[in-house]
């Protein structure tokens, strides 16, 4: 099946985080810390932020034409999460890359072989077009800029991954340093 230009869009970098998992899938221990570098060097560039258009642009997209609650789409986020507790364990042991490779290989291809095909499916040709402009959009924003939600918001992302967060930084995405939400006014769990 031929990929809507809004879905190719993330269909490449999806290609490069096949490679990217193919490398922590092979790690040996004497490869490991320079597998886990490309990795991270790999997720601050373009992992985290592929994430964060499917969570805030496509996704939602999605939603007034298919079901929001879709077992596919419920998996893509579940494994969202997954892969960034994986990302930033300081784990470099071969085991540990392994596993990481395995689930970011297995997450991609869920989503192009599975949830691509049920949101072109769903979608309207012109809504997808819409979308393609606006990932297109999103993606051109310079680095800089990559901390803000890509529909345009000038606040914080409520996506933060704590990966990036450098340390001592928690509190400003509502975390404490133990990870929980910080409780009281200043929380941004509301």
């Amino acid at each position: 099946m031929k990929r809507s230009e809004a879905l190719a869009i993330l269909s490449r970098d999806h290609h490069q985080a096949l490679f990217v998992a193919q490398r922590l899938r092979r790690a040996q221990p004497e490869t490991a810390a320079a597998e886990r570098a490309r990795f991270l060097e790999f997720w601050t560039a373009h992992g985290r932020r592929h994430f964060q258009l499917e969570e805030e642009l496509l996704f939602p997209a999605y939603a007034p034409y298919g079901d929001a609650h879709h077992p596919l789409l419920l998996r893509a986020l579940g494994e969202h999460v997954a892969i960034r507790a994986l990302a930033a364990r300081t784990d470099t042991s071969p085991e540990g890359l392994h596993e990481l490779g395995e689930a970011l290989a297995a997450h991609v291809r869920g989503e192009e072989r599975e949830l691509f095909a049920v949101i072109e499916e769903a979608m309207p040709p012109d809504e997808l077009l819409a979308l393609a402009r606006e990932l297109e959009r999103a993606e051109r924003q310079p680095a800089g800029d990559r901390g803000e939600s890509p529909a345009g918001d000038r606040g914080e992302s409520p996506v933060r991954d704590r990966a990036e967060a450098p340390e001592g930084d928690s509190a400003r995405d509502g975390h404490r340093a133990d990870g929980r939400l910080n409780e009281g006014p200043e929380s941004t769990d509301s």
